[in-house]
């Protein structure tokens, strides 16, 4: 093997020589003296240097250096000092050690050298240059010396302290939560530099900490005194002029049905029946009308893509004078909306549809609470004070259960993982976390939006007509067939074919570990298989729906795809979709779909990174006590449990009695006498040992 492995040497150092000449595998032979019998070593050797990415073989079967590769990509730090650099168009990051990253912080676009690639590992590579800082500002807690200060970044990847000297400290105090910018990044491992630019308030102020998480991610808060002035402008009543021409729809029963403190209602429902056929109609706000394209208002809602629920906020996509007054389908007025209505047949099938303008008038706002009273619980208090739209959810659960049976037996998944209801006091403390609930009402919308999503992708993806469509790509085969190899412990298996799983596989596996011990943890790691959803111009289908046509149509509220499409649909409607606007849509809509998709990303870890803010503060009261969990993560540092209430903690490795070895394959530790092990999915008793505000983490420790 030390022969074999000096051989290889010797042929790739003669490739690499400056005075090489590419050559064919005889001339090489001849070159090297590689006698007749070792003609096969060679051989192997060139095919395993190309397999390694060291080498090269061109069309003219000639042997060749591989090129050193510099691409340019985004720098995400990880706090342990290593990082990994995102290259768009590049299926896999490319991993930079600690050693190789050249000075570079969290969000940096930065050229990078990518090592020849060895066989099964990850690509690796080196930081090159720096060709732009990522983040200018960074919120901090400062912390107060004698003749200086220093914040500490609540970013734990931007990993560095930064010195701020006293004059620049805008009198700052140690507790004080600040946005601080940089002002020098420092280099050869000293610290940045920046100055205090605003002080939020005190660490333990209300709101201090949610008003921190928003600074950090850049969320526009305000909006300016120009739209402002807009909307004002906007009529409060809907005109005969804004009704002429469209289908009036104010005397079908319909309802909305929404959470009880929502106040932007940009979805309303009907359902009768022509014969054995179910007539659904699903109806939009037309926000449209009153946000015209390239108007001040329509700018600063493309720019923010998309409303932010925080757990004690709302940041909207539009200012709340339209979100919650015209465009709002509030009960009893005049409403300017975008109709999908559908004739369903008793298979759930959807055999004929009309995608219109219309003017609604909602009958009643209903609660999901209240429907569920009437459809599960059988309240009879609450079937009498809505007596008369009894029929239609008795109707509307019969039509979503078709709908969902239909969507199942082709293949769509259904992840059942609750989300979490933080209940807040009048000042922002916690005093309840629990999952928030799904029921037949939830459900119901759930299918009626996912129809009429699909009933307009498809509509539009055949008119061939430019669309922004909501994609969820098959997930990676490296990771389905780990998948696969893992549940195979359990004696489950999937089928593969040609690389692919489709998504049927992975329903009826849901289904065969449903009630099983191992459910919690084969649902995450198949959760963990797929790739995220994101907006595009093409349309290659919703793998996790199982369905080749999928938009976003039903909330232009709160989404800007949503009212982007409704543009289009409108001026289709209208006979003005000529080669002009077409050529004008093609060239908009890529930006608008990879904006979209950023903006949702940044808005969905705002989200979670407040949600773990009230989580670690509602955990302070509870020190030491004890509760029961399932491991959520196995680590080579630790293990993750999840309480039922939805919060998570780490159990750190040196916390536990005994060495234990991490095996990635299996995600398990196990302690060297093999007596002990914690592995994915297991139930574990916990004590509360830590809450970290500043890094918003809990520590648990393992009751024995």
């Amino acid at each position: 093997m030390e022969l074999y492995e000096k051989r290889k040497k010797l042929i790739y150092d003669f490739i690499c020589d400056e005075h090489y000449v590419p050559m064919k595998i005889k001339e090489l032979a001849i070159m090297l003296e590689v006698k007749k019998e070792d003609r096969p070593i060679l051989e192997q050797i060139l095919l395993e240097l190309q397999q390694e990415g060291k080498i090269t073989l061109s069309k003219r079967g000639k042997y060749t250096k591989t090129e050193e590769r510099k691409i340019t990509g985004v720098f995400t730090a990880h706090p342990k000092g290593f990082g990994f650099v995102t290259v768009e168009g590049e299926p896999e990051d490319i991993f930079i050690p600690e050693a190789k990253v050249n000075g570079a912080m969290h969000q940096d676009v930065v050229e990078v050298k990518v090592f020849p690639q060895e066989t099964g590992r990850r690509k690796e590579g080196a930081v090159l240059h720096i060709i732009s800082r990522g983040m200018k500002q960074v919120v901090c807690t400062y912390e107060e010396s004698k003749n200086f200060g220093f914040g500490v970044p609540d970013n734990a990847k931007f990993s560095k302290d930064i010195f701020i000297p006293l004059e620049r400290s805008k009198g700052a105090v140690s507790g004080h939560k600040v946005v601080v910018e940089i002002t020098n990044y420092g280099k050869n491992g000293k610290n940045p530099e920046g100055k205090v630019v605003e002080i939020l308030g005190h660490i333990n102020d209300p709101g201090v900490d949610i008003l921190s998480i928003v600074r950090a991610y850049g969320l526009p808060v305000e909006f300016s005194e120009k739209i402002m002035h807009q909307v004002e402008n906007v009529s409060k009543e809907v005109s005969d002029a804004d009704m002429a021409g469209r289908m009036d729809l104010r005397d079908v029963q319909m309802v909305t049905i929404d959470g009880e403190d929502a106040k932007d209602l940009d979805d309303a429902v009907s359902l009768t029946m022509e014969g054995e056929n179910y007539v659904l109609g699903v109806h939009i706000a037309d926000v449209s009308n009153y946000v015209q394209e390239h108007s001040a208002l329509d700018v600063e809602a493309l720019n923010r893509g998309t409303s932010v629920y925080l757990v004690d906020r709302v940041i909207p996509m539009l200012p709340h004078a339209l979100s919650n007054g015209i465009c709002s389908l509030n009960q009893g007025e005049n409403r300017l909306a975008l109709s999908c209505i559908m004739t369903i047949n008793p298979k759930g099938e959807v055999i004929d549809h009309t995608i219109a303008e219309t003017v609604i008038r909602v009958d009643r706002r209903m609660s999901y609470t209240n429907v569920k009273k009437i459809l599960a619980d059988h309240d009879s208090s609450v079937i009498e004070e809505y007596k008369e739209f009894v029929p239609m959810f008795e109707r509307m659960e019969t039509l979503a259960g078709l709908l969902r049976k239909k969507r199942m037996r082709r293949g769509s998944i259904d992840f059942d993982f609750p989300e979490t209801k933080v209940i807040l006091d009048e000042n922002g403390k916690p005093v309840d976390i629990r999952p928030y609930e799904r029921n037949v009402a939830t459900k119901i919308i759930e299918d009626f939006m996912l129809i009429a999503n699909e009933t307009v992708a498809a509509d539009y993806f055949w008119q061939e007509i430019p669309f922004v469509y909501r994609t969820h790509e098959k997930p990676d085969s490296e990771k389905i067939n780990k998948l696969s190899t893992f549940i195979n412990n359990f004696g489950y298996t999937i089928h593969i074919g040609q690389d692919e799983v489709h998504p049927k596989e992975l329903q009826k596996l849901l289904e065969k570990i449903e009630g099983s011990d191992q459910e919690a943890l084969i649902s995450r790691l198949t959760l963990r298989s797929m790739k995220q959803a994101r907006y595009t111009t093409s349309c290659s289908g919703h793998f996790g729906l199982a369905a080749d046509y999928y938009c976003h149509f039903t909330s232009p509220i709160r989404r800007y795809p949503d009212l982007q499409i409704h543009r289009i649909i409108k001026e289709n409607l209208r006979g003005r979709m000529n080669e002009k606007r077409r050529e004008h849509y093609e060239s908009i809509l890529d930006g608008v779909a990879k904006h979209a998709s950023e903006m949702e990303r940044r808005a969905d870890e705002a989200e979670r990174e407040t949600v773990k803010q009230k989580k670690v503060e509602y955990m302070e009261n509870h020190l030491d006590e004890e509760f029961e969990g399932v491991i959520s993560g196995v680590t080579e540092w630790g293990f993750f449990v999840e309480l039922p209430n939805t919060v998570e903690g780490l159990v750190r490795i040196s916390e536990l009695r005994g060495y234990y070895h991490f095996y990635e394959d299996t995600y398990e530790l196990v302690e060297e006498t093999g007596q002990k092990s914690y592995k994915l999915g297991q139930r574990v008793t916990v004590r509360v040992a830590n809450c970290d505000r500043l890094t918003r983490t809990v520590d648990f420790e393992v009751v024995e």
